[in-house]
Formats: structure tokens, sequence, C-alpha cells
């Protein structure tokens, strides 16, 4: 994953972009603070998000548009962490991969925090390549994802006050 460029910023025309690894650990200490600020278990919050994208270890990193072309038959996220957790011992194996269902059903309070930091971190990186000089055009796409409400909705909104200012 740390060889992995992330594939939105390679159609973007990002040149050495950000890699998945970069990603999940930035989306891990993200949502490590909000939920120790919003009272939720962190440790649970932590796990999930460096779990968030271990599948693309074996997929590549999929695009949601890819995702969507690829519609609800396509199942190779789930192959994919059952190949990765196969030599862990079965308990913990089965706590990673409930872990890993549990965020992509968004069925917790921490699952849903850690959906909301992975696109945080996406609009924080796409602020920092605008700072240093790519052009905002490419990066537009990025802007319109939702975060919800709450802390991430703030954090989001710092960080277009602060790309207001680089404009």
């Amino acid at each position: 994953m740390k060889e992995l460029p992330r594939t939105g910023w390679v159609e973007s025309g990002i040149l050495e972009p950000e890699s998945v690894a970069e990603h999940s650990f930035r989306t891990a200490v993200l949502a490590m603070l909000l939920a120790d600020l919003q009272g939720l278990d962190s440790g649970k919050a932590v796990k999930m998000a460096l779990l968030h994208d271990l599948a693309e270890a074996v997929t590549g990193d999929l695009t949601p548009g890819e995702k969507r072309r690829r519609g609800l038959a396509y199942h190779a996220e789930e192959e994919a962490i059952d190949r990765l957790l196969s030599g862990l011992p079965r308990d913990v194996a089965a706590s990673y991969r409930a872990l890993w269902y549990e965020l992509r059903e968004a069925s917790s309070p921490e699952a849903e925090l850690v959906a909301r930091a992975d696109k945080v971190e996406m609009l924080l990186q796409a602020s920092e390549y605008e700072e240093k000089g790519v052009d905002p055009s490419r990066l537009e796409r990025f802007w319109h994802s939702m975060v919800g409400d709450g802390l991430a909705s703030e954090l989001l909104r710092e960080i277009r006050k602060r790309r207001k200012r680089v404009d």
C-alpha cells in the first residue's frame, strides 16, 4: 500500500500523489481524534480506519465511479479481505473481518465517523495539493464530497476557509 498511489489523484494529474498507506494513516489519526472528542471508542475507530482500504493491497485503488460501474456483483474487496486475513489466528481474523463489514455497512457510530474521517482526509489532501500550486479546477470533483454533520463538517468548514484564503 506504500507503493500504491491514490487513483483519484492520478486521474487528476497529480504528480507523485499520496499513497494508499499515507491516506490510511492520516484517516486513522483523524478517526482517533474525532472519536476521542465525541466520546466514542477510539481504538475501534482506529482499527476500522486502518482496515478501511486494506483490500486495495490486492484489488488496487478503485475510485467510487469504478466501483459503481462494476455494480453490486463486484465482490473482489470481500475476497481480498478474506485472503489478507486468512493467515491470522481465527479469532483475530474474525474480529478484523467483523470491523471491516461494520465499516462497510456504516452500522455503528464509529463506522460512520471513520467514513467521515476518510472524506475529510481526502479534502485535506486536495487543499494541500492546491496550496502546492495544483490547478484547483483539476481537483473540483473532490470538493463535492459530503462528510455529514458534527465535528467532521466543522473540520471541512475550516479546510474550505483555508482554501478560500489561498484563492
